[in-house]
């Protein structure tokens, strides 16, 4: 991300991750599905943190592999894409979406 993305959700995003765990218990179902996306934003930027690990870094997705993916979180791929894309966790261009942001595990 860009120092401008950085600082837009950088704070937030590390809030809601100190309490990660528990957001994602409240959002999520035993089948990993999302209940509903949440409202607020500190809550939300934790799911989307998760639905961003599904992507790869480096690799370029077509907008009808990014709705499967998304789909197996939630029905409402549009809104997830919207919300990935304004937060800077993916990018898109030309209906071709690829990672730009979240966390990655080492």
């Amino acid at each position: 991300m860009d120092s401008a993305a950085d600082g837009a959700i950088g704070a937030p995003l590390q809030e809601a991750l100190a309490s990660r765990e528990r957001v994602l218990r409240a959002f999520l179902d035993a089948d990993g599905r999302l209940v509903q996306i949440p409202a607020k934003r500190a809550k939300r930027l934790v799911v989307l943190d998760l639905l961003a690990r599904v992507f790869e870094p480096g690799e370029r997705y077509p907008e009808l592999e990014v709705n499967a993916l998304l789909r197996a979180f939630h029905d409402d791929v549009a809104a997830l894409r919207r919300y990935l894309v304004d937060e800077g966790f993916l990018d898109r261009a030309d209906g071709v979406y690829w990672r730009t942001g979240g966390s990655v595990d080492l």
